[in-house]
């Protein structure tokens, strides 16, 4: 219980301490108008509260991914604990606050626009395609698996209830974001609080006591910790599915101090939600054994559903309900928004249009391709959003860093994290079996000689911008 509590004032003291060395690092101006008042439109650019806006981010960003992710990786035992603090306040925290702060410099940019701007245009085309392929894939699994539930617990059938999933989808794609998104997601982001804070405090009142991290407990399981837990557990760590959600928030900040309480601040709450549910998975069914059990019975849903119901009687039920049907529904449709502003990004620059036939015009083309997904065997695609979802974040870690070198700020805090990712995504998509299913070894091996070839491009970009840097400085001095 120790390793868990020292976890929890972890990711509090993280959010005192290293979220206000980030944003000092770069630099904040609340002199500066935002994007919510300089290009408003009452469509995507609208001045919302920070309040708002840091619930609303938390619900984009979460959903089902730091509930499921959490109890999966819980199987690992409580080196989980570790990850997701180490992940959150290093990794997470600060991909999420660069994704949204660039945005928001940028004129809500998109995240494949702002890789585009530091990382130049090759990468730019090959991000463009892998996050629409995500956030379809993200949309599409995430309307199948609502729908399947609504389909066992009530006389409607999937086909119905994908079709009513997915209207909805529309209506909150193409309506302004101050209609739906505004109005109601905040009381769901604060649903989806209470729901972890409730598992919380219940699993202190039982007699099962939560794991403490120990030699003898350190990999409880078969399979390696490096790199599947960084995968496993990406939301309530890392995600790259954050940095495409982050540009809807930042059309709507009103200042630019607000991001820090938006975007770190969602990241840090979804943190503490992840080692919640990653504590009562490897605490409620005895072990992690007793977890694999549940989880080949009845999947991440049933071991949600059972936990919940079982500490919270009635409440829980509901509350299960709740975040199995209506989470992954929310998450979905911010998917499918934000495939919609990147594809809107790409058309402006060869057809010019009125903004309503536009948001028409680009919203079809990924809305078709994502409602066919939802038709096939969602897990099967849920295979492929860990490593994709993580490559995504990757990269946007190395956008964030080329961003602090071209301006001679302290890249460390995204270099590194970012080297971190690399090694693992390279050794993943060697190892998984949705990847190459290499020998884990050789996987090692490939994976971090190509991290190796990363790294020496990354010093010849540190000793380039210092010459830069002190030309310029020879120059001003001149």
């Amino acid at each position: 219980m120790l390793t868990f509590f020292g976890a929890l004032l972890l990711l509090i003291v993280g959010y005192a301490v290293y979220s206000k060395f980030v944003e000092r690092v770069f630099v904040v101006n609340d002199e500066t108008p935002t994007p919510a008042y300089t290009k408003r439109d009452n469509l995507d650019y609208v001045p919302m509260s920070w309040w708002k806006g840091n619930l609303i981010q938390l619900l984009n960003i979460a959903g089902l991914g730091p509930i499921y992710g959490a109890v999966a990786g819980a199987l690992y035992g409580p080196v989980a604990f570790i990850w997701i603090v180490i992940g959150t306040i290093f990794a997470g925290g600060v991909h999420d606050y660069f994704s949204g702060m660039l945005s928001m410099r940028h004129g809500g940019a998109q995240y494949p626009s702002l890789v585009g701007r530091y990382l130049g245009n090759t990468v730019k085309s090959f991000i463009n395609l892998l996050s629409l392929v995500l956030m379809m894939l993200v949309a599409a699994a995430f309307t199948a698996g609502p729908a399947q539930l609504i389909s066992q617990i009530t006389p409607v059938s999937f086909t119905v209830a994908l079709v009513l999933i997915f209207g909805y989808f529309l209506l909150a794609t193409v309506l302004p974001v101050n209609r739906i998104i505004g109005k109601i997601y905040p009381l769901l982001g604060g649903i989806l609080l209470f729901m972890a804070v409730a598992i919380g405090v219940a699993l202190l009142f039982t007699d099962k006591q939560i794991p403490n991290l120990t030699i003898e407990n350190l990999h409880p399981g078969e399979l390696p910790i490096w790199p599947l837990l960084m995968v496993t557990i990406s939301c309530g760590a890392i995600s790259g599915f954050h940095c495409t959600q982050s540009p809807i928030i930042a059309c709507t900040m009103k200042k630019e101090t607000d991001g820090r309480k938006i975007f770190y601040g969602a990241m840090v709450i979804e943190g503490v939600i992840a080692l919640i549910w990653a504590a009562a998975g490897m605490t409620f069914f005895n072990g992690t054994g007793g977890l694999q059990e549940a989880l080949a019975a009845g999947g991440p849903s049933g071991v949600v559903n059972e936990i919940s119901t079982s500490l919270l009687g009635t409440l829980g039920g509901i509350l299960a309900i709740l975040g199995v049907i209506i989470l992954p529904i929310t998450t979905g449709d911010t998917a499918l928004r934000s495939s919609r502003m990147i594809l809107t990004d790409l058309v402006s620059k060869f057809y010019k249009m009125d903004k309503k036939y536009k948001v028409l015009f680009v919203t079809i083309p990924v809305a078709l391709p994502t409602f066919y997904l939802a038709t096939i065997d969602y897990t099967f695609l849920w295979r492929y959003v860990g490593w994709t979802n993580q490559v995504v974040a990757s990269v946007m870690l190395w956008t964030g860093t080329m961003y602090l070198l071209k301006n001679g700020k302290f890249h460390w805090i995204c270099g590194v994290p970012a080297m971190f990712m690399t090694g693992v995504v390279c050794t993943y998509i060697f190892y998984a079996p949705e990847g190459l299913s290499l020998n884990y070894h050789l996987s090692l091996v490939i994976g971090f000689s190509l991290a190796f070839i990363v790294l020496l491009w990354y010093v010849g970009q540190i000793v380039k911008y210092r010459k830069i840097h002190r030309k310029e400085a020879e120059l001003h001095a001149a």
